[in-house]
């Protein structure tokens, strides 16, 4: 965890998502960062979370990890060395606040816990994983079911666009985006996120 760098994220990637919450579905990859003190790893812990803000909800993510400094040309499955499932947890009612003023998302996303993330495993190359959904599930219920092959934009768009317009080098990740299925999160809830049938990260929620 101590060698990530930067934190990227890819925001209304889901055609679905970006529909249900009234967002029109864009037309060139939209990004917003989370500081690295939002970054937390779900090993079956108790994590808090903001009680005074508004809701909480959670926003389940294929993560990417950079392996090595971008160049231009390299393909995905030369860059990216392994992969996680990530929650992008959002205050949603400041985020709506942000949004009416026109104002970055900062508040709304960038708390500290915000960026959840399971133990890296090996990126297995971009084919491979559309073949396999990655999943949350929330009190042993399913509530997020995501495929890469639904994304608006390949992760070879998000990895050039972000390294054209911002940089990207050996430790940046990317959370790539949240299918359709958000919602609150309450105090309690345990949380399970999966690759396939495989569970790489649990954790339980404190408000």
């Amino acid at each position: 965890m101590n060698s990530i760098q930067n934190i990227y994220c890819v925001g209304r990637n889901y055609v679905m998502h970006a529909k249900e919450l009234n967002n029109e579905v864009p037309t060139s990859p939209f990004l917003f960062t989370k500081p690295t003190h939002a970054l937390i790893q779900a090993t079956g812990q108790e994590i808090q979370l903001p009680s005074n803000r508004g809701e909480v909800h959670y926003e389940v993510e294929l993560v990417i990890h950079i392996g090595k400094p971008y160049k231009l040309g390299l393909s995905v499955d030369e860059i990216v060395d392994k992969m996680a499932i990530g929650i992008d947890f959002t205050l949603r009612e400041v985020q709506g606040e942000l949004k009416k003023k026109g104002l970055p998302w900062l508040l709304a996303k960038g708390f500290p816990n915000s960026a959840v993330i399971t133990p890296f495993i090996p990126f297995p190359g971009e084919e491979s994983l559309k073949k396999t959904n990655f999943s949350l599930w929330k009190n042993g219920e399913r509530v997020q079911n995501g495929n890469v092959e639904d994304m608006i934009f390949s992760l070879q768009t998000q990895i050039d666009f972000v390294a054209e317009h911002f940089g990207l080098s050996e430790g940046d990740i990317i959370y790539t985006g949240t299918p359709a299925g958000v919602g609150a999160i309450a105090h309690g809830d345990h949380l399970s996120l999966r690759w396939g049938e495989e569970t790489l990260g649990e954790c339980k929620i404190s408000l």
